[in-house]
Protein backbone atom coordinates (compact mmCIF):
# COMPACT_ATOMS: atom_id res chain seq x y z
CA UNK A 1 0.00 0.00 0.00
CA UNK A 2 1.29 3.42 -0.93
CA UNK A 3 0.05 6.98 -0.77
CA UNK A 4 2.54 9.32 -2.40
CA UNK A 5 2.00 13.06 -2.14
CA UNK A 6 3.52 15.59 -4.49
CA UNK A 7 3.19 19.25 -5.40
CA UNK A 8 4.34 20.93 -2.23
CA UNK A 9 6.83 23.77 -2.18
CA UNK A 10 7.44 27.41 -1.39
CA UNK A 11 4.86 29.96 -2.53
CA UNK A 12 4.22 33.62 -1.80
CA UNK A 13 1.12 34.72 0.09
CA UNK A 14 -1.82 34.90 -2.28
CA UNK A 15 -0.36 32.25 -4.52
CA UNK A 16 -1.60 28.79 -5.45
CA UNK A 17 -0.41 25.22 -5.24
CA UNK A 18 -1.93 21.94 -6.31
CA UNK A 19 -1.17 18.88 -4.22
CA UNK A 20 -1.64 15.40 -5.61
CA UNK A 21 -1.73 12.01 -3.95
CA UNK A 22 -1.22 8.83 -5.93
CA UNK A 23 -2.61 5.67 -4.35
CA UNK A 24 -1.71 2.05 -4.96
CA UNK A 25 -2.09 -1.32 -3.33
CA UNK A 26 -5.71 -1.02 -2.22
CA UNK A 27 -9.16 -0.49 -3.70
CA UNK A 28 -9.01 3.27 -3.98
CA UNK A 29 -12.62 3.72 -5.07
CA UNK A 30 -13.84 2.14 -1.82
CA UNK A 31 -12.12 4.68 0.40
CA UNK A 32 -12.97 8.16 1.50
CA UNK A 33 -9.93 10.37 1.04
CA UNK A 34 -8.77 13.30 3.10
CA UNK A 35 -6.02 15.85 3.34
CA UNK A 36 -4.64 16.66 6.76
CA UNK A 37 -1.94 19.11 7.72
CA UNK A 38 0.38 19.60 10.64
CA UNK A 39 2.20 22.80 11.42
CA UNK A 40 5.23 22.89 13.75
CA UNK A 41 4.14 22.61 17.36
CA UNK A 42 0.53 21.98 16.44
CA UNK A 43 -1.70 18.94 16.20
CA UNK A 44 -2.54 17.37 12.87
CA UNK A 45 -5.81 18.79 11.58
CA UNK A 46 -8.30 17.84 8.90
CA UNK A 47 -8.21 20.16 5.91
CA UNK A 48 -10.64 18.54 3.47
CA UNK A 49 -12.28 15.22 2.76
CA UNK A 50 -14.12 13.62 -0.14
CA UNK A 51 -16.36 10.59 -0.25
CA UNK A 52 -15.52 7.44 -2.15
CA UNK A 53 -17.68 8.41 -5.14
CA UNK A 54 -16.44 11.99 -5.15
CA UNK A 55 -19.87 13.44 -4.46
CA UNK A 56 -19.55 14.55 -0.84
CA UNK A 57 -16.88 17.00 0.27
CA UNK A 58 -16.10 18.69 3.56
CA UNK A 59 -13.68 21.47 4.43
CA UNK A 60 -12.21 23.03 7.50
CA UNK A 61 -13.63 26.49 8.08
CA UNK A 62 -10.16 27.97 7.69
CA UNK A 63 -9.88 26.82 4.06
CA UNK A 64 -13.47 27.07 2.80
CA UNK A 65 -13.67 29.04 -0.41
CA UNK A 66 -9.92 28.77 -0.99
CA UNK A 67 -9.19 25.02 -1.23
CA UNK A 68 -10.87 22.40 -3.41
CA UNK A 69 -10.53 18.65 -3.03
CA UNK A 70 -11.15 16.33 -5.96
CA UNK A 71 -10.51 12.73 -6.92
CA UNK A 72 -10.13 10.59 -10.02
CA UNK A 73 -11.04 7.00 -9.29
CA UNK A 74 -9.87 5.90 -12.72
CA UNK A 75 -6.37 7.18 -11.97
CA UNK A 76 -6.36 6.47 -8.22
CA UNK A 77 -5.51 10.02 -7.37
CA UNK A 78 -6.80 12.72 -5.08
CA UNK A 79 -5.88 16.36 -5.40
CA UNK A 80 -6.05 19.50 -3.30
CA UNK A 81 -6.15 22.79 -5.17
CA UNK A 82 -5.03 25.55 -2.82
CA UNK A 83 -5.65 29.17 -3.79
CA UNK A 84 -5.16 32.46 -1.96
CA UNK A 85 -2.59 30.84 0.28
CA UNK A 86 -1.75 32.43 3.60
CA UNK A 87 1.30 32.09 5.85
CA UNK A 88 -0.87 30.17 8.31
CA UNK A 89 -1.36 27.47 5.67
CA UNK A 90 2.29 26.53 6.11
CA UNK A 91 2.43 22.89 7.21
CA UNK A 92 3.21 19.37 6.15
CA UNK A 93 0.20 18.09 4.20
CA UNK A 94 -0.75 14.44 4.41
CA UNK A 95 -2.99 12.27 2.28
CA UNK A 96 -5.23 9.86 4.23
CA UNK A 97 -7.40 6.95 3.11
CA UNK A 98 -10.16 5.52 5.28
CA UNK A 99 -13.19 3.33 4.99
CA UNK A 100 -15.66 2.24 7.65
CA UNK A 101 -14.19 -1.22 8.15
CA UNK A 102 -10.59 -2.16 7.68
CA UNK A 103 -7.23 -0.44 7.90
CA UNK A 104 -6.58 3.17 7.07
CA UNK A 105 -3.50 4.58 5.36
CA UNK A 106 -1.33 7.68 5.55
CA UNK A 107 1.06 9.19 3.05
CA UNK A 108 4.50 10.45 4.00
CA UNK A 109 3.58 14.12 3.67
CA UNK A 110 4.62 17.05 1.54
CA UNK A 111 5.81 20.40 2.83
CA UNK A 112 3.93 23.56 1.93
CA UNK A 113 5.55 26.84 2.91
CA UNK A 114 3.79 30.16 2.34
CA UNK A 115 6.20 33.03 2.78
CA UNK A 116 7.37 36.17 1.07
Amino acid sequence: VQLVESGGGLVQPGGSLRLSCAASGFTFSSYAMSWYRQAPGKERELVASIGSAGVTTNYADSVKGRFTISRDNAKNTVALQMNSLKPEDTAVYYCYAKRRYGPDYWGQGTQVTVSS
